[in-house]
């Protein structure tokens, strides 16, 4: 049997697909070892998108409601009753997961880069839009129970990511570089839950995430 050439393809078909540049040069080690402060202007417009009020006064009325950030429940509502996925709802997930991406990428000290509100840099996260009329309705009722035994592992999983992370800020500070087993094992473990959000909060598929770190 013939041996495909590069680019491989993925060792999985699920539909969403992540990964992360490994750096080509020394990781700066200032940003590194200052990371909790730099990120802290990123990550409270990413709190603005993803959490907290927005009010209305109006005629000595008063309107408020939650933006959450990820539209989820009227995606619920929509795909149950008019089996419909509305393009621009799709937009604004694939975007804000991607920008959730690169904040979560730059924390973990994957890369140097700070994160773009818009440029993909490099971090490559990507889903196809869903054709709604194949997805089950009744499903995404209980994907969020479904994906359950993912939720337990990834518990585990993530300590063993903090402590790649942990070991990596070491690494950084007195070589420069992220050990490239825990960059591929943190990865890994973001991908995983990535897939299990797609499935059970984004709607984009009725198939079953994973249990894999690989691509």
């Amino acid at each position: 049997m013939q041996t495909p050439a590069p680019p491989y393809p993925p060792a999985t078909s699920y539909p969403l697909t992540f990964r992360v540049d490994y750096p080509d040069k020394p990781l700066d080690r200032v940003t590194t070892f200052f990371r909790f402060l730099w990120i802290i202007p990123i990550l409270v417009i990413a709190t603005l998108l993803t959490s907290g009020t927005i009010g209305i006064e109006a005629n000595d009325n008063t309107w408020s409601w939650a933006t959450v950030g990820v539209l989820f429940l009227p995606l619920v509502l929509m795909i149950l009753f008019r089996q419909k996925y509305p393009r621009w709802w799709f937009d604004w997930n694939l975007q804000l997961t991607r920008f959730l991406a690169r904040i979560w990428v730059y924390a973990a000290l994957l890369r140097d880069e700070y994160p773009s509100t818009d440029e993909e840099q490099a971090v490559h996260l990507d889903f196809p839009y869903p054709d709604a009329s194949r997805l089950s309705r009744g499903l995404p009722l209980v994907k969020w129970l479904l994906a359950l035994p993912h939720y337990i592992v990834l518990l585990f999983l993530w300590i063993g990511a903090l402590v790649c992370v942990i070991i990596a800020w070491f690494a950084i500070l007195f070589t420069g570089r992220y050990p490239q087993t825990l960059f591929n094992y943190v990865v890994g473990v973001q991908r995983w839950s990535l897939r299990v959000n797609a499935y059970a909060f984004l709607l984009i598929t009725d198939q079953y995430p994973p249990f894999s770190l690989s691509e």
